[in-house]
């Protein structure tokens, strides 16, 4: 199955006090890379959440966004700081012994003495559920992922059979041309030389015939040919395999454009290279597209 490598997905539950956000998106690269962004207090989840995503991706670079926010009904811790309240009552007898005040200092002063008393959220130590949960709502957000990655990437099939289709096209008009070109400089050749006789110039056949020897030797594209209609085959079979295959659809492309260049620059005739710059024009925008292909 054809998936592209680009793509997005998100998903969000609750659990443990928290909303959790998670957003997933992911772009081309030449292997896998995952980053995943999450609280501090979570990083000793990171490489579960690496292994999460991996298990479903398997090329491109992947960004994973957590964000966790606490619900309104989540336990409050209240603390004292009591350094600060034995400074402050410090404070207040040496202002009392220096200026000669009388009073107290009662219990309604000190609350409200500034950062005195401090209400935190209660954070949970990390655990096996929190993990477990994380990993659940990354599932969701990476199966929506490979949805978008599976419907690009039947787009991007469609339109690589189209091209491969076009390149056969031509092929087969290529592999009709061979014959004829050598044919035809044959003729010109010997028109050449008859027109050479009658203006009283002797003519040896001999070297006429070693001369299209070795021309349908030069311009003999049977074998490139014959390879190209392989790597077509093989690229209709990579097209049908389960498995990812973008980096074998790559090389693949290097060596078909490998054979045209070939039969590009064994073509002496104007038909052949016409057809030449048609496959290489259709190569071009099949390399662009198996670039996004996992």
């Amino acid at each position: 199955m054809i998936c592209s490598m680009t793509g997005f997905g998100q998903a969000n539950r609750s659990f443990a006090g928290y909303n959790v956000f998670i957003d997933v998106k992911s772009v081309n690269h030449r292997y896998s890379e995952v980053s995943i962004r999450l609280p501090k207090e979570w990083a000793a989840f990171e490489d579960a959440l690496k292994k999460t995503v991996l298990q479903a991706v398997k090329r491109g670079r992947v960004d994973v966004f957590i964000t966790a926010e606490r619900e309104s009904a989540s336990p409050k811790s209240v603390t004292v700081n009591f350094a600060l309240a034995d400074a402050y009552l410090e404070a207040a007898e040496q202002l009392k012994l220096r200026y000669g005040i009388a009073g107290q200092v009662e219990l309604q002063d000190l609350l409200k003495l500034p950062e005195l008393i401090q209400m935190k959220d209660v954070r949970q130590e990390p655990d096996e559920e929190i993990e477990h949960e994380l990993c659940a709502c990354l599932q969701e957000a990476v199966a929506q992922l490979s949805a978008m990655r599976r419907r690009e990437g039947e787009f991007l099939e469609q339109d690589i059979r189209e091209r491969l289709a076009e390149m056969k096209r031509v092929h087969l008009e290529l592999e009709a041309l061979a014959p004829q070109i050598v044919q035809e400089y044959a003729a010109k050749m010997t028109s050449r030389i008859q027109s050479l006789v009658l203006d009283g110039i002797p003519m040896d056949e001999q070297r006429l015939a070693t001369e299209i020897a070795l021309f349908a030797d030069r311009s003999n594209v049977d074998e490139e040919l014959t390879r190209l209609k392989s790597h077509f085959g093989q690229c209709e079979d990579l097209l049908s395999e389960k498995e990812p295959v973008g980096r074998k659809l790559d090389f693949l492309i290097q060596e078909m454009n490998r054979e045209v260049n070939t039969i590009g620059s064994k073509s002496n005739h104007a038909e052949p290279t016409a057809r030449v710059i048609a496959m290489k024009a259709e190569l071009e925008k099949m390399r662009e597209q198996i670039q996004n292909i996992e």
